[in-house]
């Protein structure tokens, strides 16, 4: 039996990454950040990446990471989804980085695990593992063709983009067309990644890498998740025992101690599921399994901490200086994120043979 619970260097990285991040995302600098042209917050990234050498958790040293595993990656993401930091972690240092380790490219790989260059999978955020994704043309050495909804694309390096001859390709940013998107979420905006006759390198088979990048992706998204949801709980709880109304705690009332118990039973359910997907994701056992029933909870779950959240915040948690919305938006683009909840289970029940009435 698989042991779930925290190990004390997961806590002490807990810990470091919490200090770290309370030092470089406070909430009124993400906002301001989001306002701005630059959502991305690049001195995080380093000090994460470079500083702490968190990019290469999912590396082996062998090959210039840290030789951890999905268990460390995933207290990482609990801890930026409790921050709703805007680096490009789950992108570069997971998807990306899981879709390298699937091909040979053993030099781009050292790059992203220390963090030098910024990786992103030019496959659309809402992809599910498994299921089909555009491509790109293949002509004369050269690419051609445009994609949409790509996550952390306008902060990359390296973009990896799978070609309709099968091929998985390594093209620099910097010669390619990157176009921001609206985005609900504004701390992992989107953009369209137009490849004009771009030469690219061929680094393996595209359908293994994408499918092990998005089921890594789809999988450690709900640490994240987590995180988002714990943080919700955890400062909805404690605005309730400050918030006085009739001269009383309104924590005290009690229709709101049972909305809040029902969200802390979802929340530590929530956590279980995260943390199965983390554990079969290290060990490679039943890993479809883990990830679709963790995919097809967290949504749910992280979308109504928020709502809940925003609304007993009460007139507070509608204002934009309260980081009540980016939690909402986070949560609802995550919910669609690698899959949707409903994708998740449709695929749960062909994994488990189970019929549709």
């Amino acid at each position: 039996m698989t042991d779930l619970l925290y190990s004390e260097e997961e806590e002490a990285l807990r810990a470091a990454v919490r200090d770290l991040l309370a030092d470089h995302c406070d909430a009124p600098g993400v906002i301001a950040r989001t306002e701005s042209d630059t959502p991305h917050d690049r001195e995080a990234w380093k000090a994460l990446a470079d500083g702490m050498g968190l990019a290469g958790l999912l590396v082996p040293e062998a090959k210039g990471g840290q030789g951890a595993t999905h268990r460390e990656a995933a207290v990482v993401l609990e801890e930026l989804g409790r921050a709703v930091a805007p680096v490009p972690y789950l992108t570069s240092a997971v998807v990306a980085t899981e879709a390298l380790l699937a091909c040979d490219a053993d030099d781009l790989l050292a790059d992203l695990a220390t963090g030098r260059r910024i990786g992103a999978l030019a496959v659309a955020l809402n992809i599910a593992p498994g299921t089909a994704y555009k491509v790109v043309r293949h002509e004369d050495g050269r690419l051609r063709g445009e994609l949409t909804g790509i996550a952390d694309a306008a902060v990359a390096d390296v973009l990896l983009v799978p070609a309709d001859d099968g091929g998985l390709y390594a093209v620099d940013a910097t010669a390619a067309t990157v176009t921001p998107q609206v985005s609900l979420d504004l701390t992992r905006p989107l953009a369209t990644v137009t490849l004009d006759g771009v030469p690219g390198r061929l680094l393996g088979d595209a359908e293994p890498a994408v499918r092990r990048a998005l089921t890594a992706g789809a999988g450690l998204l709900t640490s994240e998740q987590f995180g988002l949801a714990d943080w919700a709980l955890t400062e909805t709880v404690r605005y309730l025992k400050e918030r006085k109304q009739f001269n009383r705690p309104v924590g005290g009332f009690q229709a709101l101690k049972h909305r809040l118990a029902q969200l802390w039973l979802e929340v530590v359910n929530l956590r279980a599921a995260a943390r199965n997907a983390a554990d079969a994701l290290a060990n490679g056992e039943d890993v479809e399994v883990a990830v679709t029933v963790a995919q097809a909870f967290a949504a749910p779950v992280a979308v109504h901490a928020a709502e809940e959240a925003l609304q007993l915040h009460g007139g507070l948690g509608m204002t934009w200086e309260h980081p009540a919305h980016l939690y909402l938006k986070r949560a609802k683009a995550d919910s669609i994120a690698y899959g949707t909840a409903g994708a998740h289970r449709e695929a749960l029940a062909g994994l488990v043979d189970l019929q549709a009435p």
